[in-house]
């Protein structure tokens, strides 16, 4: 069940990343930066990580481009010392 949860929101943290690049080019309103981080906290940094550089969206922000990756890492270290460990 954590696994599917982590699954869904890696695909949810992807597809923000996505949407906010869209909305960015088209001049949309756009998605704020604390709900892309809220989505990566709660366990989609690694879909919101491949989502910045897939997408080249929030790049140039040095909060975005060390954040989410370490916050991947944290994730994944988690899951394993919880469910491997």
């Amino acid at each position: 069940m954590v696994f599917l949860y982590l699954i869904i929101l890696n695909i949810i943290g992807l597809f923000v990343m996505y949407l906010d690049k869209y909305k960015a080019k088209h001049r949309q309103y756009r998605i704020s930066e604390s709900k892309l981080w809220l989505v990566a906290f709660f366990g989609g940094a690694l879909g919101s990580t491949l989502g910045m550089h897939l997408f080249r969206h929030k790049t140039k922000h040095i909060n975005f481009k060390l954040g989410f990756p370490i916050l991947a890492i944290l994730h994944i270290a988690i899951v394993f010392f919880l469910f491997l460990g």
